[in-house]
């Protein structure tokens, strides 16, 4: 059974992602299926992972969160990255502010994150999210989609 761990606290560099990052290759080298999402428009943990130019991403977080927000079909490894260390990446670039922006009007905006974690939670051990700095929607979506949450302080 998946477990969905957010990585989360409202201040910036707590080591929130280092956290994300060392966990998930953690549980990867013990030969867990894992997938880190990045979940911080600054895109910080995609970039740790070697992905350096998050404008040119095709696909990224924010594009999955919109479709679903839109009840569009989205693909269970759509946009998903596969990385060299044996983790699987969700990846995120600075469209996701606009997107959290845009979430302010809509109707179930606490539960897109839980809507993508329940679609491809089958395919995983472990699902981590890394959250922004802040207690926004999208870190409350986050925290609604866990089972549990890691807050480095």
């Amino acid at each position: 059974m998946c477990k969905i761990i957010a990585i989360a606290n409202q201040k910036g560099g707590v080591t929130k992602t280092t956290t994300t990052l060392n966990l998930g290759i953690g549980l990867a080298n013990r030969g867990k299926k894992v997938l880190l999402v990045d979940a911080d428009g600054q895109g910080h943990l995609t970039a740790g992972l070697g992905y350096g130019d998050l404008d040119s991403l095709e696909v990224s977080f924010p594009t999955i969160l919109a479709k679903l927000a839109n009840d569009e079909k989205v693909a269970k490894d759509e946009g998903i990255l596969i990385h060299e260390e044996g983790v699987s990446l969700m990846p995120c670039n600075i469209e996701l502010s606009a997107f959290e922006f845009s979430m302010a009007n809509m109707k179930q905006k606490n539960c897109i994150i839980k809507k993508y974690t329940d679609l491809v939670r089958d395919d995983y051990d472990y699902i981590l999210i890394d959250c922004m700095p802040s207690l926004g929607i999208i870190t409350i979506n986050a925290l609604a989609a866990a089972d549990s949450v890691i807050i480095p302080v």
